[in-house]
């Protein structure tokens, strides 16, 4: 009895050494995993952050630096309220971007490609790809007035010069790679930053003025469209589309990454400095035109502006101010091109080369500034464009956030859910009172 007793409990003590040893296997490979994950990333936290950065620089690309510079020409602060109300909403579209691709694993033109059928997968596409030529429209053309101010060069010249290098930069968007793009463009929004904050340094703000300027409400039907110009500025459809992918390319396949978990905690973070420092950056372009140069004649235009702002606070400052735009074009349509592939590959499943995607949307903004004569009023119209096609990108996102069956335990919640329509439904009566405007001629 007592041998058999100690028979037993030698098995037990055997299978339980025997699972403590696979338990320590799998500690042991876990912690190496970690630990290999620390060893390329650096700090876990820090190694998360870079895709929120690199989808904000669609949120101070050129068309904002029209947009921005023009409502506080015209309007002064009047708008300020506008920019604050977009970002926030801005923080709040990105996360629930980045959120559906951490979970899902699929970026959301994916998810729209496997869901809608052939006719609807096409058509979706096409307003897609005219938000892409909206989009790169504004980048290319800002580029190019950059290069004339700095340089001198033709503005055709100069389009030709932005398309080019923007296409080497995205030699770097690909697998094993993929973080040197990041950094480069991270590099380009720092600079992006500097250049558009210096002035308030030589001229700041009186910061009462810009505190009224927190009070919602318009004068006139011009200021409404001005507010949906800049609306379609602040809030990116493409942005929305790439940033979904961005959280899944961060990562080389078959590299280790955190868990759902941990990386929806980084992205909350990541998200919201980025799109601090993007809004930051549009609030900054609007005090300083407010500040600056309200009131003065031939500010609608970026060359009216810089040259203004040349006069008022001297050469340094307007050259910083051209730096930082050839900065803004050249990661911003570089980003652009990166969302039209992706949106591409994601609705018509075809992988094309992204030397391809650069030549159809910089082909129209090349034509633009063969023939234009102002090439600003293009910028803006453009960002009125982008504002139209803000529903496109948001209602599906919202709807699949909020669908269990993709979402699983991470499913939006109703108080979430209700927040988010709410933003959608203001967006989406925004676009409906544009649209009235333009069709009546008001606007």
């Amino acid at each position: 009895m007592n041998s058999t007793d100690d028979a037993n409990d030698m098995d037990g003590m055997g299978g339980m050494v025997n699972a403590g040893a696979t338990d320590g296997v799998e500690c042991w490979e876990t912690a190496r995993a970690n630990h290999d994950f620390s060893s390329r990333h650096g700090h876990a936290l820090a190694g998360m952050l870079g895709p929120a950065f690199v989808a904000a620089v669609a949120y101070v690309d050129p068309g904002n630096v029209a947009a921005n510079i023009t409502s506080g020409a015209r309007y002064g602060y009047l708008l300020v309220w506008v920019l604050v109300l977009a970002n926030c909403m801005s923080v709040l579209i990105q996360y629930q971007s980045a959120k559906l691709g951490i979970v899902t694993g699929k970026s959301l033109p994916e998810i729209l490609g496997e869901r809608l059928g052939d006719g609807g997968r096409f058509m979706f596409f096409m307003q897609a790809e005219v938000i892409a030529i909206a989009t790169d429209l504004a980048e290319v053309i800002g580029g190019a007035i950059a290069l004339k101010l700095l340089f001198g060069l033709p503005l055709f010249i100069g389009g030709c010069i932005i398309g080019i290098i923007s296409t080497v930069l995205l030699i770097f968007q690909k697998n094993a790679t993929h973080h040197i793009f990041e950094k480069l463009i991270i590099a380009l929004l720092l600079v992006i930053t500097f250049g558009f904050i210096a002035g308030l340094f030589i001229d700041p703000p009186n910061p009462a003025q810009v505190l009224q300027g927190l009070v919602p409400h318009f004068k006139g039907t011009e200021t409404v469209l001005m507010a949906t110009s800049m609306l379609g500025a602040t809030v990116m459809p493409h942005a929305i589309y790439l940033h979904s992918t961005l959280v899944n390319d961060h990562y080389v396949p078959g590299e280790p990454k955190p868990s759902v978990k941990t990386l929806l905690h980084g992205s909350k973070i990541d998200v919201f400095w980025a799109l601090l420092l993007a809004g930051s950056v549009n609030l900054a372009l609007l005090i300083l035109a407010a500040n600056s140069l309200h009131g003065m004649t031939g500010t609608d235009t970026i060359e009216g502006a810089q040259q203004a702002i040349q006069h008022v606070l001297g050469p340094v400052i307007g050259t910083i101010f051209s730096v930082g735009l050839l900065a803004s074009s050249l990661s911003s349509t570089s980003v652009g091109t990166y969302a039209g592939a992706e949106i591409m590959h994601g609705l018509l499943r075809i992988k094309a080369p992204m030397w391809a995607c650069r030549v159809v949307t910089l082909v129209p903004a090349l034509v633009v500034l063969w023939f234009a004569k102002n090439p600003t009023e293009a910028l803006i119209i453009g960002q009125v464009v982008l504002s139209i096609g803000i529903p496109f990108a948001i209602i599906p996102l919202m709807k699949y956030t909020h669908d269990r069956s993709l979402m699983g335990d991470y499913v939006d919640g109703p108080v979430k859910f209700a927040i988010n329509m709410v933003v959608v439904s203001l967006i989406v009566t925004l676009n409906v009172i544009l649209v009235i405007l333009t069709l009546s001629g008001r606007s």
